[in-house]
C-alpha cells in the first residue's frame, strides 16, 4: 500500500513508519518538526538522544535496504497538503500530526489557540484533501480516551445507544474533555463524522490511552533509530515521570489522592493497533471508533507498580502526594470498553512485561540527560502559573 504518515518524526509516528516500511509498504513520512520546537520552548529534551528524521531515515536505509520518502511541511498549509496528497495519492493516511500535550495547551491563551488551530485546521485540511484528491483513502487518526472524560457510566467505543421518550437511537458518546488539547480532539472527531457522512469518506478514530515504552522491534535495531522519551511536566506522562523519579531516587509525586484512572498500552501495541486498523479498512461513509488501550490503572496503582519494579533493581522508592495542578475528578468510576481491536486480533503486551527492561533500565543508561527541575508541574488549570 501507499501509506502517508503525518507527524512521522514523533514518539509514535517514527516507529509506525519503520513498521510499515519493514512490511514492504511504500511509506511517505511527513512532519514540520514543530514538536522539537515546542519541546525546546519549555526547555525539555528527550531522555533518549534522538537523531534528526533525515538521519534516522538514512540509518534505516542502511539496515533494511528500504527507502522511506520524506515530505517536510505543515499540514495546516493547504497548498502544501493538497499538493502532497495529489503527489502521493495514498491508500491510507495515518494521522499523528497534532499538538498532543494537555499541559502545553493550558499554559495560556496563546498555547490554547495554537493547539486548537494546529489540530483542528490540520485535520480539516486532511478531510478536504481526501474529498478532492483521495476519496477512497482510509484515514486512521489517533484520538484520545481523554475525549470521554470520567462519566459515571461505562464508556462505550465511540457511540451510545439511548432511549428517550420511548424512542431509541445511536448517538456519538457524550464528550467531557479535560483540557483544550482534549477539546481539540473532540472537534476532530465531530469533523470526521460529518465528513464521512456527507462525502462518503472512510475513517477510523483510535481513542488511545496513555502510551508507555520506548522500543519496538525496528527501533531496537540501532540506537540511532530510537524514538523519544519525555519526562517533563508538559510532554511526559505520569508513568514516565514516576520511572524517572525512581531512577533519580526522588519521591513519586502522585497528584492529589491518586484515584485518577485511565487506560494504558505499550508502544508496540499502538503500532499493532494502527496496523490492524489499516489492514481492516472502515467502510465508505463510516467513522469507526476503537478505544485503544489494554490495561487500566489509577495513578496510585501506577506508583505501586513502579515502586515494586524499582525495588527489584535495588532502587528505594517513596511516594509523595502533591497538590493536583489539574481540574479533574480524583475519585471516580471508570469502566471503558475496548473489545473491537481485540476482535481484530490485537495481542496485548502488559506493563509488567515492559517496565523494567524497556523503560527503567533505559532511563538508567541515559540518566545524565535528565534535568530534575523539569519534572514538577508549572502549568495549572485554574490559571496561575507556578
Amino acid at each position: 500500500m501507499r501509506i502517508l504518515i503525518l507527524g512521522a518524526d514523533g514518539y509514535l509516528g517514527w516507529p509506525t513508519a519503520l513498521y510499515f516500511s519493514q512490511q514492504g509498504h511504500t511509506v511517505v513520512a511527513c512532519d514540520n518538526f514543530a514538536k522539537r520546537q515546542w519541546r525546546a520552548e519549555v526547555g525539555a529534551e528527550s531522555v533518549t538522544p534522538i537523531r534528526t528524521l533525515h538521519e534516522r531515515v538514512q540509518v534505516w536505509r542502511e539496515y533494511s535496504g528500504r527507502t522511506i520518502q520524506l515530505a517536510v511541511g505543515d499540514i495546516t498549509n493547504w497548498s502544501f497538503l493538497s499538493a502532497l496528497i495529489q503527489d502521493v495519492h495514498p491508500e491510507a493516511i495515518i494521522h499523528y500530526g497534532e499538538q498532543h500535550s494537555a499541559p502545553f495547551s493550558m499554559i495560556d491563551r496563546d498555547h490554547a489557540v495554537l493547539t486548537q488551530m494546529n489540530n483542528v485546521v490540520g485535520t480539516l485540511n486532511v478531510l478536504w484533501a481526501m474529498r478532492d484528491f483521495a476519496p477512497d483513502a482510509h484515514l486512521v487518526k489517533i484520538g484520545t480516551m481523554g475525549e470521554y472524560g470520567t462519566p459515571n457510566i461505562d464508556i462505550e467505543e465511540g457511540y451510545l445507544e439511548v432511549e428517550h421518550h420511548g424512542r431509541r437511537d445511536v448517538v456519538p458518546y457524550p464528550k467531557q474533555p479535560g483540557s483544550y488539547y482534549h477539546l481539540s480532539k473532540v472537534h476532530d472527531s465531530h469533523n470526521m463524522l460529518f465528513a464521512c457522512r456527507i462525502w462518503n469518506l472512510r475513517a477510523t478514530d483510535l481513542n488511545q490511552g496513555v502510551v508507555y515504552g520506548i522500543q519496538t522491534e525496528e527501533t531496537a535495531l540501532d540506537e540511532r533509530l530510537c524514538t523519544s522519551f519525555s519526562y517533563d511536566e508538559c510532554w511526559g506522562t505520569v508513568l514516565n515521570r514516576f520511572c524517572v523519579q525512581a531512577v533519580l531516587n526522588l519521591p513519586l509525586t502522585v497528584y492529589g489522592q491518586g484515584g485518577q484512572t485511565r487506560g494504558f498500552l505499550d508502544i508496540r501495541d499502538t503500532v499493532q493497533c494502527v496496523a490492524l486498523a489499516v489492514q481492516h479498512s472502515a467502510p465508505a461513509g463510516e467513522l469507526r471508533v476503537f478505544n485503544q488501550f489494554t490495561e487500566q490503572f489509577s495513578v496510585a496503582q501506577l506508583a505501586e507498580v513502579v515502586g515494586k519494579a524499582a525495588s527489584e533493581l535495588g532502587l528505594a522508592v517513596q511516594v509523595a502526594h502533591v497538590e493536583n495542578p489539574r481540574v479533574e475528578k480524583e475519585t471516580h468510576y471508570y469502566n471503558a470498553q475496548h473489545t473491537r481491536l481485540l476482535d481484530l486480533g490485537l495481542q496485548p503486551h502488559t506493563l509488567s512485561e515492559t517496565l523494567v527492561e524497556s523503560i527503567i533500565q533505559t532511563i538508567q543508561r541515559y540518566r545524565d540527560r535528565i534535568d530534575p527541575s523539569l519534572i514538577m508541574p508549572k502549568t495549572r488549570w485554574r490559571g496561575d502559573r507556578g
